[in-house]
């Protein structure tokens, strides 16, 4: 019967699956004491029931031999779960096999289920090759140890299996053991969970996970001894957080061992268990090796001061970790302070070790901070720049003072956002309120403070702070940049002794000390200046400074060194453009202070003269009128040992004298020479007076500056007063200043502008620059405020570097940045020990680096590599001995030479020019890299460039001289190699002088190719206007083929080059040839507008055809017009291209023909323009000179008042017109008003003509050329002297002035054509026959005389005129004497 049974059940159980095997998801088997059945239970579940007994055992496994059998027909079957099963060898193996044979099932659940030990063996087997299950699920199995063996051996072969849950089992220490082993080599596993009796079992497992960095989801359960369930540790890999509640010591420390290679944790925490030092230990190294963590959270560890150590010394190597959580730990104020090292600086050298964390809590009831603590929490807030979130929770030990220290800290701390002081007993009083309130008047970057638990938050006091909170996160109004900052008249003045060595400066400076300190010096004082006295001994300083204030106003005395080494320092410290201040020239009267031998008025003249020199070449020329020349005041030194009465004195005044004059208006010189006795105070009394007013008249008349100029004065002498006398000052560290003391200022909100802020904080950094009070860096980010230190100790040694010293030195001047640090440290090592070693308490060797080259002083080779090598050019070498020749000698190379000279003999290149040029040079050219293959060396005088395949050369000639030296040499032509020199090299130095203007010279060609030595080139060199003038003078049938005549060159009486020839057209590039073109074009054009002036008759004249049927002139006056817009044309062809020069000058010849025509017609027109009632009985031609050491010069402007005039005429020939050799003429004594407005309209007349037509080259007054200077700028003369008479000649000369400079257009020619040209003929011709009747002039025979002139009368048109005797006799065919 029960054989019936079972077989029923067997069918009925197939039947049911065979019927829901296309849905059946689910299938559950349930071991029960009832006969075996079936039942489906849901849609895609079924639940199957098996007995006990032994048919149930049958019928299992029958059913799951089917189900293999026909396992392609459960195509969604996914889960079995077994429940209650105790499982024999031939069960296992039909689940094997249905196992094997079923791709979609994932999940298997076994719920207390029995397997034994080959069981466990055969499920293992089956997932080593199963590749379909996902999850595997043992619930009280009783697995133990030997199946937590076997599972694990399966586990490092299956690499499908995501998950594996073992529940309420106990594998022990030795099955997890096993089980750590197998993850770490099975890489699918994604999910483990082991819920074990001991909490051992979590130690390997959790290790293996994070040593091997596997992204697996961990849940590690345990029983405690009250049997309660606890969790022991929990990885989620989706915040990739791994937390530990419950783990023995030595668990501990293996989990901190693994931490150290894992790259999964992002965060740590292990709060609530007790830890120990030696854990410590091992957590420091993970510190060091993770580059992961991020979080760590170690509350209530019960860690002591030793661990506090380890935890530091790990924080000094960790580069990742941003949050540390330590509140409620065992520390003590050593601990806290071990703490917080890492995240300090203990000098302003040093870097902070730890520049990642972001967020550190500590405190606690057990935590005693102490002293020591306090003292390393306030230098944390002070140095520390990377903390944002700080909490000190839960503290008894802090008093109300330490709290208030901590805020008075935080006023200067831009970084921290987030301050905690929860629980703290010491947060109380209204000390601590005040304090806080005013540190978020000042801080606005504090976003939050927690003073929960607080006494201060128990009484209700917290509100303000609150609200205060809230009005710092708040939009407030913007300012303006500096608009609204007031401006007031600067306080500090700077006088620069100025003189050579020995001059007798330090004497003097210290003499006006002691006279404008009227009051005797404090004790401090004498002390300061006697150690000043042995520190002069033991060195000699670039720069030494005096301070005198006089009332409200702060007078520097700077004293400049005056050895020779040292001037290339001083341009650096030459004051702006503005800056108020005033240079005293000092010079001795003496040869040596040692002797009584006097210097000659030439030697003091040329002391003087150098720094007149220097002092202009510094200065910033500008063209407003407001500019202020410098002040300049010279004192002579040692009169009391010159006799007053000597001539040495009388000729020093006229030598100073004569300099007074050649530099007016470059410097405003003080009338008075003072001539003191350094050494006495009272013989400098009316210098140090003179001092006083001058200061105060200086900074009345210099630019105003800001009012907070005044306030930070102050703050910063304050400021270096409280820190040590640190001569430099950071950026942060003046922003920190503002912040504090200076509302103006002020950030006010951390939602204002800050680079606004930063703005204006510059501004106010360059005004205190401007005025002499610090020396300000804004790309190295820090203030000095110390001259002497900078000038004396830093600069000096930066320019005067020894190359002796430097190990690896090339000669070439390069040295790597090692090398360099090292002899910086070296040079200042060296020093005197009382003040050197300021250098390195305030600024780094870098630091100098940066501002060599900031400076210009070196130049580095690479500048994207921090290991370049770095050029120095005050230690390059000269370059004698070497072979001096161009690397280029092909036949068809160009030779190109361009001197810069100064425009004014004025000024010079200064000491430090050259070697700074040499560092601009490789900046703007290599550095940029814009120039790619560029090749460039240096020697001590020279330059060597290789640009894009032309070979430049830059010399100076020596140093203090006017001018330099660009030479090249090219396969290029001429246009190609000077358009190179001109776009590069010659703009790169002249920025390097933006106060000195250059003319530009053409050196010979020869001089170059053979490479001439700059000395002996000097007089091989032709202004470049000069030829450009040369082709403008001449007409334009030359100016193609011109030539420049060059005389030979000499030394030591030796030939060194023959006189020789160059074309103009190889001495200028196209560009400079278009420009002569441009303005010969330009004068025609004016020419043509100049004589557009009607007559009263028009001559037809036949059309000429220039280069095309449709553009034909008429060489009339009315066809005038239409040739001036052909010239216009032809300059918008210039400004295009001109292709070729000869066929643009073959234009020209023919403009100048047409225009000569009409020059001619409008002089004959003049000529014989018949005003006289009595028939030409004078001359109409007249001129006046002057003679001036034995020549002639031409009067081109009348005034009132001039004298030692003589009246000249010319011969009248038509087209012939001439200047009399020895004709005796008339001596003219005195120009009166009347004679002025009588001749001004013929005069400026006359000139106009005679000046367009020497632009043109017509010889319209031959021989007058020579007696013109420069008829142009007389023209402006005239303009300007029309204030000097009356108000019609000033309108008269005003509309000639307009019309020569090109200005008039159409206007003045309406003008002219209206104006009545007889009535100015006649003014000049009445004036002419009156003067000469004074001189007893009146027949033709007085005229023969005095003149050389003849009446005579053309035969053919029958007009007067009067001609010289040399035209009588070769044209007498033509004319006729028509005696008076």
């Amino acid at each position: 019967m029960s054989s019936s049974a079972d077989t029923s059940s067997i069918d009925e159980a197939l039947q049911a699956l065979r019927s829901a095997s296309s849905s059946l998801q689910n299938i559950n088997f349930h071991q029960s004491q009832i006969s075996s059945s079936s039942c489906q239970i849901a849609e895609n579940s079924m639940s199957i029931d098996i007995s006990t007994n032994r048919e149930g055992a049958r019928f299992l496994c029958q059913l799951l031999g089917e189900m293999a059998v026909q396992g392609g027909s459960y195509k969604n079957l996914m889960n079995l779960a077994f429940n209650g099963m105790e499982w024999e060898q031939m069960q296992l193996r039909s689940l094997c096999s249905l196992l094997d044979v079923s791709p979609s099932l994932t999940h298997l659940e076994f719920q207390r289920n029995r397997f034994g030990n080959e069981g466990v063996r055969e499920l293992s087997e089956m997932l080593e090759r199963n590749k379909a299950i996902k999850a595997v699920i043992f619930s009280e199995c009783r697995i133990e140890v030997a199946g937590a063996r076997l599972l694990s051996s399966a586990l490092t072969k299956n690499d499908t299996l995501e998950e594996l849950q073992i529940w309420e089992d106990s594998i022990g220490s030795r099955g997890a053991e096993d089980l750590a082993r197998a993850i770490e080599v099975n890489p699918t596993l994604k999910l483990l969970i082991v819920f074990d009796k001991e909490s051992i079992t979590a130690t390997p497992v959790i290790s293996a996970i994070l040593a091997r960095s596997r992204n697996m989801e961990v849940h590690i359960w345990s029983r405690d001894n009250g049997d309660r369930s606890s969790k022991v540790v929990e990885f989620t890999p989706e915040d990739n957080t791994l937390r530990i509640y419950k783990l023995e010591a030595s668990g501990s420390r293996r989990v901190a061992c693994a931490l150290a290679w894992n790259s999964t944790v992002r965060t740590l925490d292990m709060s609530g268990i007790r830890l120990r030092s030696r854990w410590a230990k091992e957590f420091r190294v993970a510190l060091e090796q993770n580059t992961s963590l991020k979080d760590v959270r170690l509350s209530r560890t019960c860690l002591r001061d030793k661990a506090a150590v380890y935890v530091a010394a790990g924080l000094f190597m960790n580069r990742s970790l941003e949050n540390l959580h330590l509140d409620q730990n065992w520390f003590t104020g050593a601990g806290v302070e071990h703490l917080l090292c890492p995240l300090s600086r203990f000098s302003a050298l040093q870097n902070q070790a730890n520049t990642t964390l972001r967020s550190l809590v500590f405190g606690g009831g057990k935590t005693k901070i102490g002293k020591a603590g306090l003292a390393a929490i306030l230098r944390m807030l002070e140095t520390n720049q990377t903390i944002v979130r700080l909490g000190i929770c839960g503290d008894a030990s802090l008093k109300p003072d330490d709290i208030v220290k901590i805020f008075r800290i935080l006023e200067r701390n831009a970084t921290l956002r987030w301050l905690s002081l929860e629980g703290c007993a010491g947060v109380q009083g209204e000390m601590v309120l005040q304090a806080i309130m005013e540190t978020l008047q000042v801080n606005p970057w504090i976003e939050e403070v927690d003073l929960g638990r607080t006494p201060l938050q128990i009484a209700g006091k917290t509100d303000g702070i609150y609200e205060k909170l809230g009005q710092n996160g708040s939009m407030v109004a913007e300012d303006d940049l500096v608009d609204d900052l007031p401006l007031t008249m600067p306080r500090c003045c700077r006088v620069f002794l100025c003189g050579q060595e020995d001059a007798g400066k330090s004497t003097l400076c210290n003499s006006i000390f002691c006279n404008m300190n009227s009051s005797k010096l404090p004790y401090a004082d004498q002390m300061r200046s006697l150690v000043t006295s042995i520190e002069q001994i033991m060195r000699r300083a670039v720069i030494k400074i005096k301070t005198i204030y006089d009332g409200d106003i702060k007078i520097s005395i700077w004293n400049l060194a005056g050895q020779h080494e040292n001037f290339a320092l001083h341009d650096l410290f030459f004051p702006g453009y503005g800056s108020p201040s005033f240079f005293l020239i000092v010079s001795s009267l003496l040869q040596k202070p040692a002797n009584k031998e006097p210097k000659s008025p030439e030697e003091i003249e040329d002391d003087l003269l150098y720094w007149l020199k220097f002092i202009v070449s510094n200065s910033r020329r500008e063209t407003a009128q407001s500019m202020l020349p410098p002040y300049v005041t010279i004192v002579l030194t040692h009169s009391d040992r010159v006799s007053q009465q000597s001539g040495v004195l009388r000729s020093t005044a006229n030598s100073i004298q004569r300099l007074r004059e050649r530099f007016q208006g470059f410097v405003d010189f003080y009338p008075t020479v003072f001539m003191v006795d350094a050494r006495s105070s009272m013989s400098v009394s009316k210098l140090a007076h003179h001092l006083r007013k001058t200061s105060e008249t200086i900074l009345q008349r210099v630019p105003r500056v800001f009012e907070l100029c005044d306030d930070l004065r102050t703050i910063l002498s304050n400021w270096r007063s409280e820190n040590f006398k640190k001569p430099a000052l950071r950026w942060k560290e003046f922003g920190e200043l503002c912040q504090l003391k200076v509302p103006a200022l002020r950030i006010r909100s951390r939602h204002n502008n800050i680079d606004r802020v930063e703005r204006r904080r510059r501004a106010v950094a360059n005004s205190l620059h401007h005025i002499g009070e610090v020396i300000f860096f804004d790309d190295l980010g820090f203030l000095v405020l110390d001259y002497e230190w900078f000038f004396g100790e830093v600069l000096s040694q930066l320019v005067t570097l020894d190359a002796s010293n430097m190990e690896r030195f090339e000669k070439n001047g390069f040295v790597s940045r090692a090398d360099l640090e090292k002899i910086l440290r070296r040079t200042m090592q060296h020093q005197n020990p009382l003040v050197g070693a300021k250098v390195y308490d305030n600024m780094e060797v870098g630091d100098l680096i940066k501002m060599m080259l900031k400076l210009e002083l070196c130049y580095e080779q690479d500048p994207g590599d921090p290991q370049t090598l770095l050029l120095i050019p005050s230690i390059l070498e000269e370059g004698r001995g070497r072979n001096q020749g161009w690397l280029l000698s092909s036949p068809d190379c160009v030779h190109v030479g361009r001197q810069l000279e100064c425009d004014h003999w004025h000024m010079f290149l200064t000491k430090g020019f050259f070697p700074r040029l040499q560092v601009h040079l490789y900046n703007k050219i290599l550095g940029s890299k814009s120039q790619q293959g560029a090749v460039y060396s240096l020697e001590r005088n020279l330059i060597c460039m290789i640009i894009n395949g032309v070979h430049v050369r830059v010399e100076i000639a020596g140093q203090l001289g006017s001018y330099i030296d660009v030479l090249a040499c090219s396969t290029k032509t001429v246009t190609e190699t000077l358009r190179l020199l001109r776009h590069l090299v010659i703009p790169a130095i002249q920025s390097m002088c933006p106060s000195i203007t250059f003319a530009e010279n053409i050196i010979r060609p020869d001089c170059v190719r053979y490479l001439i030595p700059s000395r002996a080139r000097k007089t091989q060199c032709v202004p470049l206007q000069q030829i450009k003038q040369a082709l403008l003078s001449m007409p334009a049938d030359g100016m193609y083929d011109y030539q420049h005549t060059w005389s030979s060159l000499l030394s030591n009486n030796k030939l060194i080059l023959q006189s020789g020839s160059d074309y103009a057209r190889d001495l200028l590039s196209d560009e400079d040839f278009r420009e002569v073109l441009h303005r010969r074009y330009y004068d025609l054009h004016h020419l043509a507008v100049e004589l557009a002036v009607p007559f009263e008759s028009s001559q037809e004249s036949a059309k000429v055809v220039v280069n095309d049927a449709r553009q034909t002139i008429e060489p009339s006056l009315s066809g005038i017009a239409k040739g001036v817009e052909v010239v216009l044309q032809r300059l918008k062809v210039l400004e295009q291209e001109i292709r070729d020069l000869k066929q643009e000058i073959q234009g020209l010849r023919y403009y100048e023909r047409q225009l000569l025509i009409e020059l001619h017609r409008k002089v004959d027109y003049i000529v014989s323009f018949d005003v006289q009632l009595e028939e030409r009985k004078v001359p109409r031609l007249f001129y006046f000179v002057q003679v001036q050491h034995n020549s002639r010069r031409l009067i081109t402007t009348l005034l009132p008042g001039m004298t030692a005039l003589r009246l000249h005429m010319l011969c009248e020939f038509r087209r012939e017109m001439h200047v009399v050799e020895d004709q005796t003429g008339c001596e003219l004594m005195q120009v009166d008003n009347q004679a002025i407005k009588c001749l001004l309209p013929y005069v400026s007349g006359l000139m106009k003509l005679l000046t367009f037509a020497l632009k043109i080259g017509a010889h319209v007054a031959a021989g007058m050329g020579q007696m013109i200077p420069d008829l142009a700028k007389e023209f402006a003369h005239l303009i300007d002297s029309s204030l000097l008479y009356g108000g019609a000649a000033a309108m008269t000369a005003g509309a000639i002035g307009y019309a020569a400079t090109g200005q008039g257009g159409r206007r003045f020619r309406s003008r002219s054509g209206e104006r009545n040209m007889a009535q100015e003929v006649v003014g000049a011709q009445q004036w002419l026959v009156d003067f000469l009747n004074s001189q007893r002039i009146a027949t033709g025979k007085d005229i023969a005389e005095r003149f050389g002139l003849w009446r005579v009368r053309y035969r053919d048109s029958g007009s007067v005129a009067w001609i010289c005797r040399k035209h009588m006799i070769l044209r007498r065919n033509e004319v006729m004497e028509v005696p008076v």
